[in-house]
């Protein structure tokens, strides 16, 4: 599937740190910010997920429900959640076929000129229909939560 706006996601589902199933069903008829990241506990994973947690209360506030994405373990996210006080939910997406590789955002990578599979840093903003009504792709994380929280304001 190619991210297109006005599209809707895969019906696949993604894991909580209680080890739960979460749906995009589940947050129907509110907006949804989705941010997939690559990793738990690294720098910029960090600062993002800070920086949506001090914003929780002002996307409450817009309706607006936040949930961060990567492939790490439920046990990863929550120890991630604990150390880092963080706000807003996490969820594990599936090692293989899960929602990140249906939207072409775990992809192939270069570092060093090794190749490997890793997460492309990208937002979506879903409207209460649960419809693509953002996407930021490659993400740059500077101030990044904050452009996220006016988008979904004004949606």
């Amino acid at each position: 599937m190619k991210l297109a706006l006005g599209e809707s996601l895969p019906p696949i589902a993604l894991i909580s740190p209680d080890g739960e199933p979460v749906r995009i069903a589940d947050f129907a008829g509110q907006k949804l910010v989705l941010f997939f990241y690559p990793k738990d506990d690294t720098p910029g994973c960090t600062t993002e997920n800070k920086d949506f947690s001090k914003l929780a209360e002002k996307f409450a506030a817009a309706g607006t429900a936040v949930l961060g994405i990567s492939k790490d373990t439920p046990q990863k996210h929550q120890r991630f959640i604990d150390k880092h006080s963080l706000a807003n939910p996490l969820a594990t997406d599936a090692e293989t076929d899960g929602l990140s590789d249906a939207l072409g955002i775990w992809t192939e990578k270069s570092m060093y000129g090794r190749l490997y599979m890793g997460m492309e840093r990208t937002t979506l903003l879903l409207g209460t229909d649960g419809k693509i009504a953002r996407i930021w792709p490659k993400v740059k994380v500077k101030d990044h939560a904050q452009e996220v929280l006016a988008a979904a304001q004004a949606l």
